[in-house]
């Protein structure tokens, strides 16, 4: 397991019977997290001073109980120096923060490789969220000439520099971040990294249904037809549990390297438990690269 251990202003303090107890900055939440199965004793004393706490509905979905008035939202920041991205955190009525803290092993993981490319670099990175994994990646693509970067239009909680936040069409040097969808057919650009961590479920304009299961691989067949000739690499998230980690690479190793050569891996990503030294798995990530 790869955990994401190099945050300051989060952190996961203890974790047990289904709530994960969690620092945002200086603000204290306890959130549901369905694999927390265990029911250890609560070990932190701040179990009984969280700012905030989300209970779920019996009828799905859920609300924040807030113990003091809390702003609408606030930053934190994750990673230093040249590499630091300003996220805003802002908790919604579907427990989600702005935020997942999990997958900043993922964006050093993209920032490290797309600096040492040593050469123009263009990223596709779709079903974008709150923006973390194109912010790590526009802070490196912004270094290369022609670098260029295409991600979904949820893009927008997050800023580079803490100076404004990055929205789309947010000009890149020689490049561009501009809103696009999950190509039905092969366009005409073609890009040498592509970033996806698609939904476990969910339904088109059409009303079609999308299962992550039954859809991942075609979906990886159909994006592989938008690499370069010289692609760095392409990365897989999911949070799906009957999706493990292995499934994911062997359809990465079975598509992508018979054409282009390189390697696979794949691992689960989690977070540290301050209490007690273990890691909360928070989803699995597979990865091919040159």
């Amino acid at each position: 397991m790869r955990p994401a251990d190099t945050w300051k202003d989060y952190e996961l303090l203890d974790a047990t019977d289904g709530n994960r107890l969690e620092r945002w900055g200086e603000t204290i939440l306890i959130r549901p997290d369905p694999q927390v199965v265990w029911k250890t004793p609560k070990q932190s004393p701040l179990w009984a001073k969280a700012d905030a706490v989300y209970h779920r509905s019996n009828q799905g979905g859920g609300e924040w109980e807030y113990k003091r008035r809390l702003p609408e939202k606030w930053k934190i920041s994750c990673g230093e120096g040249e590499d630091k991205l300003t996220l805003i955190v802002s908790p919604t009525g579907f427990k989600h923060t702005g935020v997942f803290p999990e997958q900043a092993v993922n964006w050093a993981w993209y920032a490290q490789k797309i600096r040492t490319a040593g050469r123009p670099v263009k990223v596709l990175n779709l079903f974008g969220y709150t923006g973390g994994a194109t912010l790590a990646v526009r802070r490196q693509v912004h270094r290369l000439p022609c670098g260029c970067l295409q991600g979904h239009r949820g893009v927008g909680q997050g800023q580079c520099c803490g100076k404004r936040p990055c929205r789309p069409a947010h000009p890149l040097a020689g490049g561009r971040l501009c809103q696009v969808r999950c190509p039905r057919k092969t366009p005409r650009h073609t890009y040498d990294g592509i970033i996806m961590d698609p939904p476990s479920y969910g339904r088109g304009p059409g009303g079609e249904i999308w299962k992550l299961e039954d859809c991942i691989y075609d979906l990886i067949s159909q994006c592989e037809e938008v690499l370069s000739d010289t692609p760095l690499f392409f990365a897989v998230n999911s949070y799906t549990t009957g999706l493990s980690p292995a499934v994911m690479e062997y359809m990465l190793k079975t598509t992508l390297v018979p054409r282009f050569g390189g390697e696979t891996s794949c691992d689960e990503i989690g977070l540290p438990v301050s209490a007690t030294g273990g890691v909360v798995p928070c989803g699995a990530t597979a990865i091919w690269e040159e």
